[in-house]
């Protein structure tokens, strides 16, 4: 039986349909419609797992997007970049957020990747340091980054010490070998993920002190951030979607997700970044878009009072749960 030539052109037509991109209200214009920059916080690691497995396994082509993974030549630069548009997005933590936005960088939070905080205040396990009380006058090493001083402010009160009570040594990064070395007795600031499994590797295992065990509440390691007045692009909500499916995949599939994540990162194929990578996956955002503002609230008000930032601004001003395509 033959079809019939106006049949054929109709299928024809649904077809070329079916394989056009999706062109939706707000959409930016044609050659920049799927492309979206984001400015990793440093060199490629585990905790950037959801963006690499996304764009390896195709999450992002899925919605009809093409990333790129920035890595940035200036530590401090990423969410600046994002806040003038220079980038779409940036990867930042929650502190830093919080600092920023205070300062009046037009920045807010869309979406986590890590939300469980990952610093700590690391010491050698066999050392002489064996509780907060034991830091009096001791070298503790830090770099820097925005945020540590209210987390180490906060863990020294909890001994009934104060600043004064011990000498910082900027280090720069990474933090534990100085530690490993002798030339600090304590760092503050060491990733849990990264830092212990250094230590372990080098035959000397440290001890861990969590900020959210001692009276420091609980925050987001690692956020996405974008321009404040960027927040209705379409694209930003596909992203979201590909991301909240990269990490499933990679929480079901851990092994296929490592083999995606080292395929075009051969150099991380080592002992410490599996051993990192195991110890990140549980730490993951299973819901990158969802907002928990509670947390956000709270931890302005403990960054207000350690004179991190002169006052704790609504919710609203530092994060968004930007709601999903159907």
């Amino acid at each position: 039986m033959t079809m019939p030539k106006a049949v054929r052109a109709l299928l024809l037509l649904l077809g070329l349909t079916a394989l056009a991109p999706v062109v939706r209200a707000g959409d930016p214009p044609d050659a920049a419609r799927n492309k979206l920059t984001v400015m990793l916080d440093g060199s490629v690691n585990p905790a950037h797992a959801a963006l690499v497995v996304a764009r390896e396994k195709g999450f992002f082509a899925a919605q009809g997007l093409e990333v790129e993974l920035q890595p940035p030549a200036d530590a401090n630069a990423p969410s600046k970049l994002a806040a003038t548009g220079k980038v779409d997005l940036a990867v930042s933590n929650q502190p830093r957020l919080h600092i920023y936005v205070n300062t009046g960088l037009p920045l807010k939070r869309i979406g986590t990747l890590v939300a469980t905080p990952l610093s700590t205040l690391m010491v050698l396990q066999n050392g002489p340091i064996k509780t907060l009380a034991d830091l009096k006058g001791r070298k503790i090493g830090f770099s820097a980054a925005e945020g540590e001083e209210a987390l180490l402010k906060a863990l020294l009160a909890q001994a009934n010490l104060k600043p004064e009570d011990v000498t910082l040594v900027d280090i720069g990064a990474p933090l534990s070998p100085a530690l490993l070395s002798g030339q600090v007795d304590a760092v503050v600031g060491a990733f849990r993920n990264f830092d212990p499994n250094r230590m372990d590797l080098a035959k000397k295992p440290g001890r861990a002190f969590y900020p959210e065990e001692e009276g420091v509440p609980p925050y987001d390691e690692l956020v996405l951030v974008a321009a404040r007045d960027r927040l209705n692009d379409p694209r930003l909500r596909r992203f979201l979607t590909a991301l909240e499916q990269a990490t499933l995949y990679i929480v079901n599939h851990p092994d296929d997700a490592w083999k995606a994540f080292i395929a075009n990162h051969k150099n991380l194929n080592d002992e410490l970044n599996r051993r990192a990578w195991r110890d990140t996956l549980p730490r993951l955002a299973r819901r990158p878009a969802a907002l928990d503002e509670a947390r956000y609230k709270r931890f302005a008000h403990f960054l207000a009072k350690q004179g991190a930032i002169t006052v704790a601004l609504p919710v609203s001003n530092y994060a968004v749960q930007l709601p999903l395509p159907d």
